[in-house]
C-alpha cells in the first residue's frame, strides 16, 4: 500500500491512496514504511517495524509512535507488511493418529469427509499391520481389489475406531467410502500421483525455504464422484497381473478402462498443462486401444525457456513443434498409444481441417491454452458439437478447473472474469508511483527499441512499395518513418563503442532530460486550480538522476547506471549484428570520452497530466498537409532498399527467461524508479 498521508498524533495515523485498494491489515500486524516525506523524519528508518491497530479499511494507527510534536504531517510513502517469523510445533505420528486434531479441507463441498477418511485410513492401516503379524511379512498387507471379506473387515475395524461417532452422521456414504478404499488400496492411480506428488513437492520446498506455512498433520484428497456407487465384483476388478492397467481395472473396473483405452480427445496445446495430460493419459492407457486416437495441436516451436515446466521436452528438442515432440514422448511412455500432431492454430480459419468431420469422430476436447479468446472459441464449438469440455488453466501458483458437459453444466462462457485493471496511460509516461509501473514502462520500451524499430526497418528493406503500406498509420506514420531513419542513418552503429555511447545518451536522455523537461512543465512547487499542491497523493515529484558508473541502489543493491549501459549496448550491438563485451574496464574507458550534449527544457511541449487528456491527445488524428510532406521528405532521403541489399537487422523478441534481456528490464525499470522515489527491486522479483 502507499501512504497518502500521517497525522502528527498519538499514536500516529496513517491513511493509504484509496485508489490503491484496501491495506489488508489486520491489528497485531507488523508494518515497515519507507520513502515518507515529512513527520521531521521520525519513520526514516525503513528497517524499523511498527505493529498496527486497524481503524478502518484505508487507515490504521502506528502503536508506540508518537507524531504529536511534529511540525509537518507526512505525504506519500510506502507500506510494506513484514511476516512475523513463527515457531510451529508438531504432534508424533502416533500422536497425531490418536488426535489429529483440526484437519486441512481439499474441498469445502465436503466439510465432513476429512475426519471419515482420517478413520477410514486408521482402519486400514490396523488391517495391514494384522496381516502383516498374522502372516509374518516383512511389508503390510492390503486387501486384494474385489476381496469383499477383507473389506468389510475393514469397516468392522473403523466402526470400532469411531470414538466420535463420524460413521452415524450418514452411515450408507460412510460405508461406501470404507468399502471402495479397502478394494482399491493396493491400486497406484496416476493422476493422484501427480496431484499428491505435487503437494509433497510444495511441503518439501516449504520445508527447505522456512517461507509459507506447512501442512500441520494429515491432508486428505479423494474425488470419490469418479468412483462406481458400490464396490465392484471380484470378476470385473481382479488384477491379471499381465497389465499395465491392473491398477485402473481394479478402482473403476474393466468395463471403465475399455473406454480409456477406446476414447478419442483432441488436446489443444502442448505446454506445461498440455505435457501434464498427455502424461497422464499414457499411463492410463487412453486411446490406446484399437477404436482411440488423441489429437494434438500446438502451433508454437520449443525454445530452452519451455524446459523448465513443459518436462516432455528436452535440450535436443529445441526449435522442434511442440504438439510433434509431445507426441513422440507420450509414445515413448505408453508405444500403444494412437496419436496424430498437427502444427494449426484452432479457429476460424481452419475450420477446414478442425471441422464437422472431425468433430464428429471425438468423446471430447481438453483445452491447455493459454488466452482466453481461444478458450470462448473451443467452448462453442463443443457446445455446437455437444462435446465435454475439460479447461484449466494456471496463473504462477494458483489454478483453476472447470469440466463442461454441454446443456447439463455451465460453459466457460457462461461468465466472464472482471477485466484486469491496467494502468493509466498517463501514469506510466510520467507519473508512475508503483515498481510495476516502471517495470512495464521498461518493458514497452524494450520492446519499441529492440524489436519493433528494427522491424520497422526490415519492412521498409523488404517492402518495395513501403510508402503506400504506411497510408493506413496515419497516426503513426511521422513518428515509423523517424524511427527508422534514426535506426537505419543517424544512430547506426558501425563498431560496438558506437552501441556503448549510445547507451550513455539514452541514459541522459532517459532519466535526466525527460525528468527535467516534466519539471519545467510542472514545477515541483505547482498548485492546481483546486488550491492543492500538483505533487501530492499518486502523483511523486520526481527527480533527474546523474550518471555514475558505480551508483549502487539502496534497496535492491543493484548498480543499475552500469547494468543499463552494459545491457543497453549489448542488445543494441545484437540487434546490428556487431560483437558484444561486458568488462566493465572496456566500459569505463569508452564512457570517458562520452560527450553528453546540453539539454534546455523546451516551451510548449505538452505533457498530459491525467489519463482523459493523454486518450483526448492519442485520438486526435495526426497530420495535415506538413507532417504528410515531412513524412515523404524523409522517406525520400532515406538509403534505397537497392543500396543496402543483403543488410537485415536483427529484432529481439523479449523473453524473461533470458538473463540479459532481464537485466537491461530491471535496469530501466530500477532508474525510473530512482526518479521516482520508488523502491527498487533485483532481477529475480522483477522477473
Amino acid at each position: 500500500s502507499q501512504v497518502e498521508n500521517i497525522l502528527t498524533s498519538n499514536p500516529a495515523v496513517v491513511k493509504v491512496l484509496e485508489d490503491q485498494g484496501r491495506h489488508g491489515l489486520e491489528t497485531g500486524d507488523r508494518v515497515t514504511l519507507s520513502k515518507v516525506k515529512g513527520l521531521d523524519g521520525i519513520l526514516s528508518d525503513n528497517t524499523m517495524s511498527y505493529e498496527v491497530k486497524v481503524t478502518g479499511p484505508f487507515t490504521f494507527e502506528l502503536l508506540g509512535v508518537d507524531a504529536s510534536q511534529c511540525s509537518e504531517a507526512a505525504s506519500q510513502g510506502y507500506i510494506t507488511q513484514v511476516k512475523t517469523p513463527v515457531t510451529m510445533t508438531f504432534k508424533s505420528y502416533r500422536e497425531a493418529l490418536e488426535q489429529p486434531g483440526e484437519l486441512m479441507m481439499s474441498d469445502f463441498a465436503k466439510f465432513d469427509r476429512p475426519p471419515l477418511l482420517h478413520l477410514a485410513y486408521r482402519a486400514l492401516a490396523s488391517y495391514a499391520e494384522s496381516q502383516q503379524q498374522q502372516g509374518g511379512m516383512t511389508m503390510m498387507e492390503y486387501p486384494n481389489p474385489g476381496d469383499e471379506t477383507a473389506a468389510n473387515v475393514v469397516l468392522e475395524l473403523a466402526k470400532s475406531m469411531d470414538s466420535d461417532k463420524i460413521l452415524e452422521n450418514n452411515p450408507s456414504a460412510a460405508e461406501r467410502i470404507i468399502l471402495h478404499l479397502a478394494s482399491g488400496a493396493k491400486s497406484i492411480l496416476s493422476p493422484m500421483c501427480a496431484t499428491l506428488g505435487g503437494i509433497v513437492g510444495q511441503e518439501v520446498l516449504k520445508a527447505c525455504s522456512g517461507k509459507f506455512t506447512p501442512i500441520n498433520g494429515f491432508f486428505y484428497f479423494d474425488a470419490d464422484e469418479c468412483l462406481p456407487n458400490s464396490p465392484l465384483p471380484l470378476a470385473d476388478v481382479a488384477p491379471t497381473g499381465k497389465s499395465r492397467y491392473d491398477s485402473t481395472v481394479a478402482v473403476f473396473g474393466k468395463g471403465a478402462q475399455q473406454k480409456l483405452l477406446d476414447l478419442n480427445y483432441f488436446l489443444i496445446g502442448a505446454g506445461a498443462i498440455g505435457c501434464e495430460m498427455l502424461k497422464n493419459w499414457a499411463l492410463m492407457g487412453v486411446a490406446c486401444g484399437e477404436n482411440g486416437k488423441i489429437h494434438i495441436t500446438d502451433m508454437d516451436r520449443i525454445e530452452k525457456s519451455n524446459l523448465s515446466r513443459q518436462f516432455l521436452f528436452r535440450n535436443s528438442d529445441i526449435n522442434e513443434f511442440k504438439s510433434a515432440t509431445a507426441a513422440r514422448a507420450a509414445q515413448t511412455m505408453n508405444s500403444n498409444m494412437n496419436i496424430v500432431s498437427y502444427q494449426e492454430k484452432v479457429g476460424a480459419d481452419t475450420e477446414d481441417i478442425f471441422g464437422d468431420d472431425f468433430y464428429d469422430k471425438l468423446s471430447g476436447v481438453c483445452t491447455a491454452l493459454d488466452n482466453v479468446e481461444a478458450r470462448l472459441y473451443v467452448d462453442q464449438r463443443c457446445l455446437f458439437y455437444r462435446l465435454p469440455m475439460l479447461e484449466s488453466g494456471t496463473l504462477g501458483t494458483k489454478g483453476n478447473t472447470q469440466v463442461v458437459i454441454p446443456h447439463v453444466t455451465e460453459n466457460y462462457g457462461a461468465t466472464r472474469d472482471p477485466p484486469e485493471k491496467s494502468i493509466p496511460v498517463c501514469t506510466l509516461k510520467n507519473f508512475p508511483n508503483q515498481i510495476q509501473h516502471t517495470l512495464q514502462w521498461a518493458r514497452d520500451y524494450f520492446e519499441g527499441e529492440f524489436k519493433q524499430s528494427a522491424e520497422d526497418v526490415n519492412s521498409y528493406l523488404s517492402n518495395p512499395d513501403y510508402a503506400a503500406s504506411l497510408a493506413g498509420q496515419q497516426n503513426t506514420k511521422i513518428d515509423t518513418v523517424m524511427s527508422i531513419r534514426k535506426t537505419l542513418v543517424d544512430e547506426r552503429p558501425v563498431s560496438f563503442e558506437d552501441c556503448v555511447v549510445w547507451a550513455r545518451l539514452k541514459f541522459e536522455t532517459l532519466f535526466n532530460n525527460q525528468i527535467r523537461q516534466l519539471l519545467y512543465n510542472f514545477p515541483e512547487d505547482q498548485v492546481t486550480s483546486s488550491g492543492t499542491k500538483f505533487w501530492s497523493g499518486s502523483k511523486r515529484c520526481p527527480k533527474p538522476l546523474v550518471f555514475n558508473l558505480n551508483d549502487k541502489c539502496e534497496d535492491a543493491q543493484m548498480r543499475n547506471h552500469f547494468d543499463f549501459i552494459v545491457a543497453a549496448a549489448n542488445l543494441r550491438a545484437q540487434m546490428f549484428g556487431i560483437k558484444g563485451r561486458t568488462d566493465e574496464e572496456y566500459f569505463a574507458e569508452v564512457l570517458q570520452n562520452v560527450i553528453v550534449p546540453d539539454f534546455t527544457p523546451q516551451e510548449g511541449v505538452k505533457i498530459a497530466s491525467t489519463d482523459a487528456e493523454a486518450k483526448e491527445e492519442n485520438s486526435q488524428p495526426i497530420g495535415g498537409d506538413s507532417e504528410e510532406l515531412e513524412a515523404k521528405q524523409i522517406l525520400e532521403s532515406l538509403p534505397r532498399p537497392g543500396e543496402l541489399a543483403g543488410f537485415k537487422l536483427n529484432p529481439i523478441e523479449f523473453d524473461k527467461d533470458m538473463d540479459d534481456h532481464m537485466l537491461f528490464v530491471t535496469a530501466c525499470s530500477n532508474l525510473r524508479a530512482l526518479n521516482y522515489s520508488i523502491p527498487t527491486e533485483d532481477t529475480h522479483r522483477s522477473r
